[in-house]
């Protein structure tokens, strides 16, 4: 296995030109994302700012990939806007810490490793669903407002200049590669679209048009909210869906940043980090966050593979809000607009489609799923929520119909019943089908070498089927069952009385976790 790469581990050669360069480039792409995230959720664009450094740094500094970048994000914001109405910022900042803690708990409990119930269909979903987001939050920059002030899309020049410099940025992100990967092409795009609308002197859209950066290092700020249990139960229900949210993000885009590097990140480590600058995100005034997939991929496609690229950026963040506003409030929302574009083409798993005739319907049905509540709710813990629980259904079901029954009966006049396939809860039924209790003989073995009992149904179930023959005067005998089956049985042993055989060549094989 390859070691992790990280800027501590001398033992790896970092690139320090690419990983600054990387996250100078994650920072200009940071700046519009915070900044409209923020005011989704009814705060202030300094909100969401200095949620994206401390998120940033943070997690760069403690967290289980590198190379990832954390910061504010649109389904924390979802989570948080209608709490920021109605009571206001301070309860945002109390909630975010809350979150923090809850999140900080989950990976002292090492529940990342949960991330393992998630099918490879929920992930293409959830990818596809957050890449058609990402291109949809795009098309706003091509709308300007009218006399009324509402939103209306761009027309004539105004709409070619702004499609221009949108294709010119793109052309770049896509070509530059193929003839040098010495610098980022992302940021070589952004530089160059910038020094063309300076050049020129062209009339069109900034990041200083959406709302003004100026701001200081971020303020120490404990949430003035009353320390009761009245406060404690109203954002309690915030928090927990915020560090849900924050977690099956962070862990899904870990995993997705694991299959582009080939490498492994450590999914516990990253929980503890992410409650970390939640914590501290609260505590310093921001709105909170978690891993942000887009930034992640215009990283590790700049070539950045170690934390010191994420420093950098949230860094580098910092120095735009405190000293280079002015500057970076100049820059084209068409460069920016352009590099997301293509972050979304990037982010879409193609793959997905030309597959589409090899996959079971099932995992079709639940890779759409996901992509619709996605991209419909713009919930994508809801979405991937929905998708396991689809597909644990369907797991459950196909396994549901794959229990079968060998029946034979022996010189001495026993009839066997050889049972292959799990019993549990969804199986039940087909098992009980499956005896002749009337016109079996007085003896009947019931035979477990290639079945399991998995579940307090399946016991009912047997204690149920050792009834049906008890009344009918025969005796039921199981045989070739495992340890935990057998377990199970002791445990419920007031439930159901049945002779067990025990068979001393049978070897028992234990899963070790």
């Amino acid at each position: 296995m390859k070691k992790y790469l990280n800027l501590f581990d001398f033992s790896q050669k970092v690139d320090y030109k690419t990983e600054i360069l990387a996250g100078l480039t994650v920072a200009l792409a940071l700046i519009p994302e915070a900044v409209a995230f923020s005011l989704i959720a009814g705060l202030s664009p300094l909100t969401g700012l200095y949620a994206a450094f401390v998120m940033g740094l943070v997690t760069a500094i403690l967290g289980g990939r590198p190379g990832m970048i954390s910061g504010a994000t649109g389904a924390v914001a979802v989570v948080i806007v209608s709490l920021a109405i109605s009571h206001g910022p301070e309860y945002v900042f109390a909630t975010v810490v809350l979150a923090g803690i809850i999140q900080v708990v989950a990976g002292l409990l090492r529940l990342g490793k949960l991330m393992r119930l998630v099918p490879h269909p929920v992930i293409f979903g959830f990818v596809n669903g957050l890449a058609v987001i990402i291109f949809m939050s795009q098309l706003n920059q091509f709308k300007v407002e009218n006399a009324t002030g509402d939103l209306v899309w761009m027309q004539g020049s105004q709409l070619f200049l702004m499609l221009g410099l949108v294709l010119i940025t793109m052309l770049i992100i896509w070509g530059l590669p193929k003839l040098t990967k010495a610098i980022p092409a992302t940021l070589v795009a952004v530089l160059v679209t910038f020094g063309i609308v300076l050049a020129f002197g062209i009339e069109t859209k900034t990041v200083g048009d959406i709302a003004s950066i100026q701001g200081g290092f971020p303020p120490f700020h404990i949430p003035m909210v009353p320390l009761n249990l009245d406060t404690f139960l109203l954002i309690l229900p915030y928090a927990a869906i915020m560090a849900g949210v924050g977690l099956i993000e962070s862990l899904l885009t870990l995993n997705i940043v694991d299959e582009i590097t080939e490498t492994r990140g450590r999914g516990n480590k990253e929980c503890v980090a992410q409650g970390s600058a939640n914590i501290l995100s609260g505590f310093f005034s921001g709105m909170g966050g978690c891993a942000m997939l887009g930034q992640s991929l215009i990283n590790v496609s700049s070539g950045a593979r170690a934390r010191l690229s994420g420093i950098t950026a949230a860094v580098m963040l910092l120095i735009f809000v405190m000293f280079g506003a002015g500057l970076i409030e100049k820059v084209p929302m068409a460069a920016l607009t352009g590099l997301m574009i293509m972050v979304a083409i990037g982010t879409f798993e193609w793959a997905s489609l030309k597959t589409l005739n090899k996959m079971p319907k099932s995992d079709i049905l639940v890779m759409v799923l996901v992509t619709v509540v996605t991209i419909v709710l713009h919930n994508l813990a809801l979405a991937v929520i929905v998708g396991v629980i689809i597909a644990a259904l369907v797991f459950a079901w196909d396994n549901a119909k794959r229990i079968r029954a060998r029946k034979r009966v022996d010189e001495e006049g026993v009839k066997h019943y050889e049972i292959y396939g799990p019993l549990f809860f969804g199986s039940v039924q087909a098992f009980s089908d499956k005896f002749d209790v009337l016109n079996d003989p007085e003896d009947v073995v019931v035979d477990f070498s290639e079945s399991r009992v998995v579940d307090m149904s399946g016991i009912e179930a047997l204690n149920k089927l050792t009834e049906r023959y008890k009344k009918q005067g025969k005796k039921l005998h199981l045989k070739h069952l495992s340890g935990d089956c057998r377990r199970l049985l002791s445990n419920a042993d007031a439930i159901i009385e049945v002779n067990i055989i025990e068979d001393p060549n049978y070897k028992v094989a234990t899963d070790k976790i």
